[in-house]
């Protein structure tokens, strides 16, 4: 006897089947997780950076470095901590009691026992005794205490110091001594695991790890930093920051910080140029560097589009002074530096890395951006010396009559007084501005020697080019400001 079926039950039955399927089916899937967290949980670490065998390896060739200082009495920083003098001193900031900063000053009275200025850190080069700090941590001290792991403390004597790299090399007398391996900054990348060890408010041997942030930061004229989020505080100054192979590959320098503390962005020498400056304060105890004498500017994108240069690449000659190499070579106020012996400039401050480390007498070849086209100049590399401002010329009014142009410019000729004083063959004085070029940054006072990449030689030939002008079109400028030179964008109004 067969008995009537009934739907509902049918596909409840059906239901019910399905659930136990996925009920069955959940639970393999669970049991198989379950069975795997131990796998999980034993491969996850391994992941992790271990820092262990690279602290024990590269430890004992890290040093502390106190520096002492005679003739200033015990009063005169209100018991600052020494480390926190270290930072104070480092970033120019006044002391306690009226006492400058970084580069020393008027002192007191002389007193018989030294007193501790500061701590740093350091790491050592050869088994021989030299070793490697910065200049700022050496700076203005009359004694130097070197520290080893072992506790064995030396008197330590600086062999030179280079404050715009601020790289310094200092010897101890001693033989055998644990040294570090130096590795490339070049094979760097951005995201690798890294690690410094120093000593942060006179913790010795502190190691901290974090990873490489970027690269070839400009925040120095002659280095290009490793920023890094590496932990360093006022004591790790002139330590090594180290990769996973065990290899030095920069000098802890700066931290950027509003407290004084570490603030997650940290900044290293890269040990590549670190170690061309030791080279040579070792053999001679200075650098000597290339110059070519020019004064130079970013290019920006505004103006790259507006002269025809394309993209913004090279450096913006805004100077060039008398009887130096560039000078010499043809190099002028208002061109771009695109190329070194060839090799493309991607950016204004490579140029003085790139001469800087040019050896002085050597024949070097800039491809320049002039006028809308490109050429080669060939000229002798200079020897750096010391720092050269310029003065402001001052202004003259000139001799032929005011015109006012359709950019809203007043301009007159230059008296040939102010040509020769300013070294110009032409170019007219800004006498008022308004409008559109106030609003591009040109002032009144300023000479503007080239209209859309055309010289202006007088006030008669400027207002026939500017009268020729596409008023929907940006207009670019070439303007002189006391000694330097610069592009200004003029927009069309909308």
């Amino acid at each position: 006897m067969r008995l009537p079926m009934n739907p509902t039950s049918t596909r409840r039955g059906l239901r019910s089947l399905r659930n136990v399927r996925t009920w069955a089916l959940a639970g393999l899937l669970l049991a198989g997780v379950i069975a795997g967290w131990p796998q999980a949980a034993q491969a996850q670490p391994a992941a992790l950076p271990d820092f262990t065998e690279l602290a024990e390896r590269v430890g004992p060739a890290v040093v502390n470095i106190r520096t002492l200082e005679r003739g200033q009495p015990q009063g005169a920083m209100g018991g600052l901590d020494p480390n926190v003098e270290e930072f104070f001193r480092r970033f120019g900031i006044p002391l306690p009691g009226g006492r400058p900063g970084p580069r020393g000053g008027p002192r007191g009275d002389d007193d018989e026992q030294p007193r501790q200025r500061g701590v740093g850190s350091g790491f050592i080069l050869g088994a021989d005794g030299y070793i490697m700090t910065n200049a700022h941590v050496v700076d203005g001290a009359d004694e130097l205490l070197v520290t080893l792991t072992d506790k064995r403390e030396f008197k330590a004597r600086v062999i030179g110091a280079d404050r715009r790299t601020d790289v310094a090399l200092v010897k101890i007398e001693a033989s055998g001594l644990p040294a570090v391996k130096i590795g490339d900054s070049q094979r760097l990348k951005v995201g690798e695991w890294v690690m410094a060890i120093g000593s942060p408010f006179g913790l010795e041997n502190t190691v901290t790890a974090g990873i490489v942030s970027a690269k070839a930061r400009d925040t120095g004229e002659y280095v290009p930093f490793i920023q890094t989020d590496v932990a360093i505080n006022p004591g790790n100054s002139g330590g090594p920051l180290i990769n996973m192979r065990g290899e030095v590959v920069g000098i802890n320098s700066q931290i950027y910080s509003r407290s004084g503390g570490f603030m997650g962005i940290s900044f290293a020498i890269p040990i590549d140029e670190a170690m061309r400056v030791s080279d040579q304060l070792r053999a001679s105890g200075r650098v000597v560097r290339g110059r070519i004498g020019v004064q130079i500017g970013a290019v920006t994108k505004e103006v790259a589009e507006a002269i025809g240069l394309g993209k913004p690449v090279g450096a913006l000659v805004q100077a060039v002074e008398p009887g130096q190499a560039a000078e010499k070579g043809g190099v002028e106020a208002g061109d771009i530096i695109v190329k070194v012996d060839g090799k493309p400039l991607e950016k204004s401050s490579d140029l003085p890395r790139i001469i800087g480390n040019t050896k002085p007498g050597s024949r070097i070849t800039l491809q320049v951006f002039r006028r809308g086209g490109t050429r080669d100049l060939a000229l002798t590399v200079g020897e750096f010396e010391a720092e050269r401002t310029a003065q402001r010329a001052p202004d003259e009014p000139g001799t032929a009559p005011a015109t006012r142009s359709a950019l809203g410019l007043t301009v007159s000729d230059l008296g040939e007084a102010q040509k020769k004083e300013l070294r110009l063959r032409g170019g007219v004085r800004v006498d008022a501005v308004e409008g559109a070029a106030a609003r591009a940054g040109v002032r009144e006072g300023d000479v503007i020697l080239a209209v859309n990449n055309a010289d202006v030689a007088d006030a008669r030939q400027f207002e026939a080019v500017t009268g020729k002008l596409d008023k929907a079109r940006a207009v670019s400028l070439l303007v002189r400001r006391g000694d330097a030179v610069n592009y200004l964008v003029i927009r069309p109004a909308r």
